[in-house]
């Protein structure tokens, strides 16, 4: 379980303190699918890089089966990240001098040493995100959703407890928006991992098991607004 007690994000502009959030409290529920919503500026992407440990709060816990990571080392932290969660952002942040194949298998060959383990892994993914045939192209020679694909599947190279996306088809016309909301779900319940999407598409936020929105600084159910 995923959880955030007092937690609060600060940034000082020209000596002035900016409260991005603060106070926020919250149990996000194992192996669900849960969306954040908010109007834009509000931090979502913030947040979503906090509770994903790539982003520190200015005070607060965040807690993984009730471990307080925000007392890890960097070093600690790094490792805890690479191993127990998966990222996938509005720009894919491909390697542009490696293949797809080589781009999936990058977070597993950092502790794991049988490369050929880690080749055959990826490539599974890669069959599984529909790129079977496309492996071995760079990431110039795909289109935008093929490398949100391989996106996706370095993201579940180290199986993480925690899939979090930003955006993730923010930049992707219609129909491959669809192609890859279905694949995020469909994902997050093969490998029984939890899924938390920042999202600007109602539509697609209506299809999680559990909705929030960050407003005023504060992170509310939309069911307990809605009653």
């Amino acid at each position: 379980m995923l959880k955030i007690e007092n937690l609060k994000k600060i940034y000082k502009l020209n000596k002035k303190e900016i409260i991005i959030f603060e106070d926020l409290n919250f149990k996000f529920p194992s192996k669900k699918s849960i969306s954040i919503i908010g109007d834009s500026g509000v931090g979502k992407s913030t947040l979503l890089h906090i509770l994903g440990t790539i982003d520190k709060p200015t005070s607060g816990i965040i807690s993984y089966d009730d471990d307080n990571i925000t007392k890890y080392s960097d070093k600690k932290l790094a490792a805890f990240r690479n191993k127990h969660i998966g990222f996938v952002f509005q720009f894919h942040h491909l390697l542009n001098d490696f293949n797809a194949l080589e781009n999936v298998m990058i977070p597993n060959m950092l502790f794991e040493k049988n490369r050929n383990k880690t080749k055959k892994k990826a490539k599974e993914l890669l069959d599984v995100v529909g790129l079977k045939d496309r492996i071995l192209h760079k990431p110039s020679e795909l289109s935008g959703g093929e490398q949100q694909r391989v996106a996706l599947a370095r993201a579940l190279i180290n199986e993480p407890k925690v899939i979090f996306a930003d955006e993730p088809s923010g930049n992707l016309d219609e129909k491959t928006s669809k192609q890859i909301h279905s694949l995020l779900f469909s994902l997050q319940k093969e490998y029984n991992a939890s899924l938390i999407v920042v999202t600007h598409n109602q539509s697609f936020s209506k299809e999680f098991d559990l909705q929030l929105r960050l407003t005023a600084g504060k992170l509310l159910n939309l069911e307990d607004i809605d009653d």
